[in-house]
């Protein structure tokens, strides 16, 4: 069936949010770390996935965690009641009113942020959780060691609940400086004798560092089944299914011949006749405008069965189209579905062939694509 079957829109592209395997990833997590508590990093509206199917898929999570309070204040009018993180903490004082009457959790990684928390009055009576941050070493955020302690002394004593967290630079790649191993060496000297829970873990620290999880994980880029390193066969066996499938049609067929170039500055020059699909999707998308010749797309075979070939890009991504050779796919008619990236091709995939990652794909993909959650 056609995608732009019983929509009001008539160009086909489509990017469908699959719920369920957000669910799956969540048991995944808690497989890998059953001792932690899991906040879900929802930020930058759930990694383009929207919060819409982030509730909706990872609702069994401990908490979830993000940067804006607009966020927060929209997970709590559509009923959450767990806990929620805000990720980069108060961006001004005036703020603070807000974040508790939203229960909301506040990271601590600056001098000016203590200040706030120290001067504010809480008639709440409610407990005020403070994940104060440390820079071990990343040198982003984070308050340095010799101010550390004294903050959170300062903390304590204002009657706040305090945690510890930091955040490893380098958990997916072991040869760079400062390691995980300096990283956790840093934070234990820093909070030695100071009794409190902790968050450490990203996604790559999960994977691949078990004994540096703490008692709440963060996990961002693998809740979407994509990889930290930017390399698919890097999660492989961690079973982690795509969350998002961008799916279009072939809108043409170009019959050219040999010598003939194809698309803005004839990058690409066809080495003998062939058939080239026009696909609706471009940079004007969230595709790639840096997609190289022979980034892959699958072509659906048009059977029962539900295959597919997988075809390459030939010549520049377009604003609204891009092009595939379609010799390996003879049966590819106008109307053909593709995916873009998903099942069949990792978003991962995609990103390497245009010198980039996986996670700026996902989150830019672009407001006029329709988004289906499932």
């Amino acid at each position: 069936m056609s995608l732009s079957a019983n929509r009001l829109i008539n160009r086909p592209i489509l990017a469908t949010i699959h719920t369920e395997a957000f669910h799956h990833n969540l048991n995944r997590i808690r497989d890998l770390a059953p001792e932690s508590k899991i906040w879900s990093v929802v930020k930058a509206k759930a990694y383009g996935h929207t919060l819409e199917a982030a509730l909706k898929g990872l609702g069994s999570t401990d908490g979830f965690a993000l940067l804006d309070i607009a966020d927060a204040e929209w997970l709590r009018g559509r009923g959450w009641q767990g806990r929620i993180l805000l990720l980069e903490g108060l961006f001004s004082s005036e703020e603070m009113k807000l974040a508790i009457t939203l229960k909301c959790d506040l990271v601590v990684h600056s001098e000016k942020q203590v200040q706030w928390l120290e001067s504010y009055q809480n008639h709440s009576n409610q407990p005020i959780n403070i994940f104060l941050k440390l820079n071990s070493g990343m040198n982003r955020l984070g308050l340095r060691s010799d101010e550390y302690r004294t903050a959170f002394h300062r903390l304590h004593a204002a009657g706040y609940h305090l945690h510890h967290m930091t955040h490893f630079a380098n958990a997916d790649q072991v040869e760079r400086s400062p390691s995980v191993g300096e990283q956790m060496e840093c934070f234990g000297l820093a909070t030695d004798g100071l009794d409190a829970p902790s968050s450490l873990a990203n996604s790559a620290a999960i994977l691949w560092h078990r004994n540096a999880l703490g008692d709440w994980v963060r996990p961002g880029i693998m809740l979407y089944g994509v990889s930290p390193t930017g390399v698919h066969a890097d999660i492989v066996r961690s079973e982690l299914q795509p969350v998002m499938q961008l799916r279009s049609e072939i809108i043409d067929i170009q019959d050219i011949r040999k010598g003939d170039h194809i698309g803005y500055g004839g990058r690409y020059q066809a080495p003998e006749d062939m058939r080239i699909g026009v696909i609706a999707c471009g940079y004007a998308d969230g595709y790639p405008r840096q997609a190289a010749d022979g980034t892959p797309v699958w072509v659906d075979a048009g059977d029962a069965r539900g295959d597919g070939m997988i075809c390459p890009i030939v010549g520049q991504v377009s604003m609204d189209m891009l092009t595939i050779d379609l010799r390996e796919a003879p049966n590819a008619k106008i109307g053909t579905t593709v995916e873009l990236w998903g099942n069949e091709v990792p978003v991962d995939d995609v990103a390497q062939m245009s010198g980039t990652i996986g996670y700026e794909l996902i989150c830019a993909l672009a407001t006029r694509v329709p988004v289906v959650i499932k």
